[in-house]
């Protein structure tokens, strides 16, 4: 759910991805938008899990109100991240934007098979990274409605 903060709300997002690179843009690109939001980075689908049932190191953390998820991860990968989110009643009604490198339509199948709300392949180009990243944000922060 949206926190309200100084009659403004503020949306927590998660990132799941494992390559820093893509982590620090994916910050940046959303700090360029104009949407108040806090931002959470996690390296890996078992810190992706504990972090949304609020274990270990992240026993506060916060419900998030978007996840953007990589596929390819250590430990777990992005499609177990995904089952676990969409067959848990207390996460399912997260919205949950794959960012992957792949193209495969064995992938995209599987993510709407496991019902992802979208699936974005990550543009090479750091411009094109940061724009896909804005209309991200833009769309799923500003034009849709979340349930609460």
């Amino acid at each position: 759910m949206p926190s309200e903060s100084s009659g403004s709300y503020s949306f927590n997002i998660l990132l799941v991805e494992d390559n820093p690179g893509d982590a620090r843009l994916a910050r940046e690109a959303l700090n360029e938008n104009n949407i108040n939001h806090f931002f959470f980075h996690v390296e890996d689908g078992l810190q992706a899990l504990d972090f949304l049932h609020n274990k270990g190191m992240y026993q506060s953390s916060p419900r998030p109100d978007l996840i953007l998820l990589d596929l390819n991860l250590p430990k777990i990968n992005g499609h177990q991240v995904l089952s676990e989110i969409k067959s848990d009643e207390s996460l399912r009604k997260i919205p949950v934007v794959i960012l992957s490198i792949s193209q495969s339509e064995k992938d995209i199948e599987r993510s709407y098979e496991l019902n992802a709300n979208c699936y974005v392949t990550k543009p090479l180009d750091i411009n094109e990274f940061i724009e896909v990243f804005g209309r991200i944000q833009n769309f799923w922060l500003k034009t849709v409605k979340l349930p609460v």
